[in-house]
């Protein structure tokens, strides 16, 4: 055990496949990407890693399990996160239907209205913020592998910060350098894009179902 970190290499594999598993997050960061370019998508990753950085400070600051306490608490945060989530995806799904009846040209005004290529970070910092599953995995797993017992928790928790911040930066690279390939090839096809579109906009609406269920238990 170094630095109070229990387990490190378990850490590092559990935070790789989390972090890999489709979610709001990496959505909506690829669709930036794919609409606005790679600088906007950037822009998007800095909301998620600021987010991420608050959530991790009151998962050690002890919030988080007060939400897991509280039930009340826990069920506003999850609702107001449920249908910001839900007001992106139909946005999406309404921009892609003009889309294709109308064209990229036509579509590109509502598009704006839900992923406005100058409100990335503060829309990605939301998405982030109010996610409840985020939440469990701050509460559930990354405070578990500090040892209670140790001199300086502020240094394990910080350099597990570093661990779940970097994992998440190649990730979202990946994912944005990936949806700006896409936006290239779609850009000759309009309604593949407008059914593209759509398809992000319905797994957004999905993903908002399944936060509304969600379950600090």
């Amino acid at each position: 055990m170094a630095y109070g970190i229990t387990d490190l290499a378990t850490f590092i594999l559990g935070t790789v496949f989390i972090v890999l598993l489709p979610g709001p997050n990496s959505l909506y960061v690829m669709t930036l990407a794919s609409r606005h370019g790679v600088a906007a998508g950037y822009r998007g990753a800095a909301g998620i890693f600021t987010g991420d950085l608050v959530l991790m400070l009151l998962s050690t600051a002890g919030a988080a399990s007060l939400l897991r306490s509280t039930p009340l608490a826990f069920m506003v945060v999850k609702y107001v996160g449920a249908a910001y989530l839900a007001w992106l995806g139909l946005g999406l799904v309404r921009a892609g239907w003009q889309q294709w009846k109308a064209g990229l040209a036509a579509a590109a005004r509502p598009a704006a209205s839900r992923l406005d290529p100058g409100r990335p970070f503060r829309t990605a910092f939301l998405i982030s913020l109010m996610n409840p599953k985020a939440i469990l995995f701050f509460v559930s797993f990354f405070i578990q592998f500090v040892d209670p017992g140790y001199a300086h928790p502020a240094l394990s928790f910080l350099l597990l910060g570093l661990i779940v911040q970097a994992c998440s930066a190649l990730y979202l690279s990946a994912l944005i350098f990936g949806g700006a390939r896409l936006a290239e090839r779609f850009g000759r096809h309009q309604r593949l894009a407008a059914v593209g579109m759509g398809a992000m906009g319905a797994l957004f609406v999905g993903f908002a179902l399944r936060l509304a269920s969600a379950s600090l238990g």
